[in-house]
């Protein structure tokens, strides 16, 4: 029996004549209606003239979770006075409820993809509503865009509603060709806010992670406003994870119900949480509760401040979930539970001055997810780059681009971009590219239940009590009574189906498997696990890693740690599942895994082996080997006699860029060459070279020829003799090079005759350092190239005594101090009252006397 006064109570009913009559002549309609007004149970029923004075219509209402389409399915049928499954039904991932009566079908925006997939005029439906645009979800966005294409080009007569909470409205107008706006009013009550901060600060989130003393806080906000305020506490938290550990610090509320309201609570809760309860109740939810369920009896609203988004999860090579701050605009979407029905009051876990620095909106999906999934979609939808697609944010070019990687590795799409008829049997098993790989894949090996078993783990991660290890966890959810092993036995029959019917039909991928086709060959692993790391391994080949000195390197070039106790710990090989980087920490973590092989490595990873020759320079010599590589890991090497001399010559040009050229030998005067010619480069400049290291190298073909390509290893560097190398960069042909001793001389010629050698170290100002006696009469510091020397005077005994560029100003200034000092330690050396006129001698008085 149909509740009349139910649905004639609903505030959207004000708005169905427009929404009729814009549909009338547009044939599509932007409906923006808040939280409550009925836009999700009494539109679809209008529409299906199922309510109301409407023609019998066909109508598909997608909603973007499988909690919210059940729970719109129930709803309406309740309406009606019906059971699910007669006029309305639903039909969400591995659960259906539709009879042959049926004429509102609601729907997972998943299923909604496979169907205009597998039909893309959908035969017999004539009106399609699209829920929560607002949520901004990839496969929302992506259906209505393959809707509107549907429209514009197939069923004209296709009629769409683009229905939300809040909305973008005039971007989704235009998106559905001018679509009319209506808009619905809700019965919103006031809502008082409280800010209640954390008494002290708490980290903020990362990755999953919610610091513990938040949760604590919320806990007692909890408390405090059920000692404050009447009515049903609706809290909203992130994820599962911090439902449970909520729910576990309220235990022993007096006369309070604790309810757990999230996509993997059992039906039975569901339903509870969305009838009215016998007594007070605080229910625990995540976002879903924000606009796609209706919690009555919630006076009161606690709101943790976070939420989850999608991101691209670089560790699983999936889009996972992200803890984020919540954006202002679900922030008042929570409050508005609060003032469904009366006046009440919304509890905000942080300050009243973070509250402007929140982001507006949360991020759209396509922005920031993984986008295998969509370009896979668009691919066989016949838009592969996505750029004929009506999206209200087109794809990040980046992102299409790695999407097109893996799909391209899998086998899903050639090269011009469109998919094969692998490509198309993925798309329509309901899961990630990925793991559709790796049922096809996996079948065949290791038969279709296993592959089942372990694609079903994969694709709802298993409770963290689970453990580590994959074929622990499998065996767990196999006996496990818990809601957990409930839905992966559901999601394993379903998968199982569909592997049965692709047996045979559809070839594996074409990866070199590194040995024989069958399951994998025997060994120290058990058959099963063997089997489920293969089946791991073919969904994320690039995380297939080996044990190297206590962590693991993945194939893909991270390096990855496995728990102390954990039974993954030992295994010389291992198939990463899932995957983290702790804060502070260098290395991921290894969450989820199995145990695998060579063999397994080879078979999964078989489109990364690259078998290449390997010369480089290491621990101070060339190594040269045969080297068989799956990515970023080692699996064998041998060494290489016969290496390319290229490859050597390029591997000792890496150990003189290393080490220096220290590396050649260098025999007396070849420094002293070097530095002479650095000299007259600094000074000069051209024809004479540059012979600093960045130069040298840029030159090495005419200075260390026809040596360095005869080099096979270290010691042939140490016997080319770097003086005569250098020799060949001077300026021969422009006859400069004869004035080389001229313009750097090795040696000055002082006046004793002293042939005293030059120090060239300093570029800028060579030195001479010669006895004082030895420059005696010298009345100008001698030159090079123009530039004075600096003369460091010695004593007698070899010791500095002064350091000048000017000797006539020593002479007059410097001497007579120098001569008052040491004349009487050097008293049979000559000390003249006027060194500018005496005798320049290197010898003793008597010796000079003699």
């Amino acid at each position: 029996m149909i509740r009349h006064e139910a649905l004639e109570s609903l505030p959207v009913r004000e708005a169905l004549p427009a929404l009729a009559e814009a549909l009338e002549a547009h044939g599509t309609s932007v409906l923006v209606a808040p939280p409550g007004t009925g836009k999700t149970t009494l539109v679809p029923l209008a529409l299906a003239g199922l309510w109301g004075a409407g023609p019998a219509r066909r109508v598909l209402v997608a909603e973007p979770r499988r909690i919210a389409a059940r729970a719109a399915a129930r709803r309406m049928a309740w309406l009606l006075g019906e059971r699910v499954g007669a006029s309305v039904g639903f039909t969400v991932r591995g659960e259906r409820a539709v009879g042959r009566d049926t004429r509102v079908e609601v729907v997972t925006t998943g299923v909604l993809l496979q169907r205009l997939q597998r039909d893309q005029e959908l035969a017999g439906v004539d009106a399609v509503v699209l829920d929560e645009c607002h949520e901004r979800h990839l496969d929302a966005d992506t259906a209505a865009a393959f809707l509107w294409d549907v429209r514009e080009t197939l069923r004209p007569d296709l009629r769409l509603v683009a229905a939300s909470a809040t909305t973008d409205a005039e971007g989704w107008a235009r998106l559905l060709g001018g679509a009319p706006v209506v808009e619905a009013r809700g019965a919103a009550h006031p809502v008082d806010v409280v800010w209640a901060p954390p008494p002290r600060a708490v980290r903020p989130p990362h990755g999953m992670r919610v610091d513990p003393a938040l949760l604590t806080h919320v806990a007692a906000v909890v408390r405090r406003a059920l000692a404050e305020r009447d009515g049903d506490v609706l809290v909203f938290l992130p994820g599962v994870g911090e439902i449970s550990r909520v729910a576990g610090m309220l235990g022993g509320l007096s006369g309070v119900d604790v309810l757990q309201v999230h996509g993997r609570a059992p039906a039975a809760v569901q339903d509870a949480v969305l009838s009215p309860g016998e007594r007070r109740r605080v229910v625990l939810a995540t976002s879903v509760a924000e606009s796609s369920l209706t919690v009555p009896g919630v006076r009161v609203v606690v709101d943790s401040g976070l939420a989850r988004e999608p991101r691209v999860d670089h560790a699983r090579g999936l889009s996972a979930l992200a803890t984020v701050r919540a954006s202002r605009a679900a922030g008042r979407q929570r409050a508005g539970r609060a003032g469904r029905e009366a006046p009440g009051a919304v509890y905000r876990c942080w300050a009243a001055a973070e509250d402007a620095r929140l982001p507006s909106y949360p991020s759209p999906e396509i922005k920031v997810a993984d986008l295998t999934a969509f370009a896979l979609q668009a691919a066989r939808w016949g838009d592969p780059d996505a750029s004929g697609l009506a999206l209200p944010d087109p794809p990040p070019v980046g992102a299409m681009a790695a999407a097109r990687d893996v799909l391209t590795a899998i086998g899903a799409v050639r090269p011009d971009g469109g998919p094969t008829e692998r490509g198309a049997r993925l798309t329509r098993l309901g899961l990630h590219p990925r793991l559709g790989r790796a049922l096809l894949d996996a079948s065949p090996q290791v038969g279709a239940t296993l592959a089942s078993e372990v694609v079903a783990l994969l694709s709802e991660e298993p409770p963290r009590d689970y453990g580590d290890d994959l074929p622990a966890a499998l065996r767990t959810a196999r006996r496990g009574g818990d809601g957990y092993a409930a839905r992966w036995r559901t999601e394993v029959r379903r998968l199982r189906r569909a592997a049965s019917e692709a047996e045979g039909a559809i070839p594996a991928a074409g990866p070199d498997r590194g040995g024989q086709d069958g399951a994998p060959a025997p060994g120290s692993l058990g058959a099963e696990e063997r089997a489920v790391g293969l089946v791991v391994a073919l969904a994320f080949p690039e995380r297939v890693a080996r044990g190297d000195g206590g962590s693991y390197l993945m194939v893909g070039g991270t390096r990855a740690e496995v728990g102390a106790g954990s039974a993954l710990r030992g295994a010389e090989w291992v198939a990463v599942a899932v995957a983290d980087r702790p804060v502070g920490r260098g290395h991921a973590r290894v969450l989820l895994g199995a145990a695998a092989d060579e063999d397994v490595a080879r078979r999964a990873a078989g489109t990364l082996l690259e078998r290449r020759e390997e010369v480089h320079w290491a621990e101070g010599d060339v190594v040269a080997r045969r080297v068989e590589r799956l990515g970023a890991v080692e699996v064998a090497a041998r060494p290489l006699t016969d290496a390319d001399p290229a490859l050597v010559r390029a591997a000792l040009l890496d150990g003189l860029r290393r080490e220096g050229f220290g590396l050649l030998r260098w025999p007396a005067g070849a420094e002293v060459l070097r530095q002479r010619l650095a000299f007259l480069h600094a000074r000069l400049g051209e024809p004479w070279p540059d012979v600093s290291d960045e130069a040298l190298h840029a030159r090495v073909d005419e200075w260390l020829e026809p040596e360095l390509s005869r080099a096979r290893r270290r010691a042939d560097l140490a016997r080319i003799d770097a003086g005569q190398a250098l020799a060949r960069l001077l300026p021969w042909a422009s006859g400069e090079a004869a004035r080389l001793d001229e313009l750097a001389p090795e040696r000055i010629t002082v006046p004793s005759g002293s042939a005293v050698r030059v120090d060239w170290s300093d570029p800028e100002r060579p030195v001479l350092a010669v006895k004082l006696q030895e420059m005696f009469g010298l009345q100008e510091s001698p030159e090079v190239a123009g530039v004075p020397l600096l003369v460091h005077l010695l004593s007698p005994a070899g010791r500095p005594a002064a350091v000048t560029a000017d000797l006539a100003s020593f002479w007059r200034e410097g001497y007579r101090q120098v001569r008052s000092e040491l004349r009487g330690r050097y008293p049979k050396h000559p000390w003249p009252e006027d060194p500018a006129t005496a005798r320049p001698t290197r010898h003793t008085n008597a010796r000079s006397r003699g």
